[in-house]
């Protein structure tokens, strides 16, 4: 059984977000869930998670802007 070490939730607009990060014998991972009427998840291994934090801040910074540096 996975143990929950951090949760976390945001509510924005009709959606809400879960964020657990939790721990397993393969690993720590943080688990993302979505939930509007369904419920959708994404998991990121623990080893990913900084270059996934930087992938979204760069969304964050440059606004979606195709046309941003890179």
């Amino acid at each position: 059984m996975d143990k929950v070490l951090e949760t976390k939730d945001y509510k924005v607009e009709n959606k809400k977000f879960f964020f657990d990060l939790k721990e397993n014998v393969k690993g720590k991972y943080l688990r993302i869930t979505e939930s509007s009427g369904g419920r959708s998840s994404i998991v990121i291994p623990e080893t990913g998670l900084k270059t996934f934090c930087d992938i979204l801040c760069y969304f964050v910074a440059n606004g979606g802007d195709p046309t941003a540096q890179k």
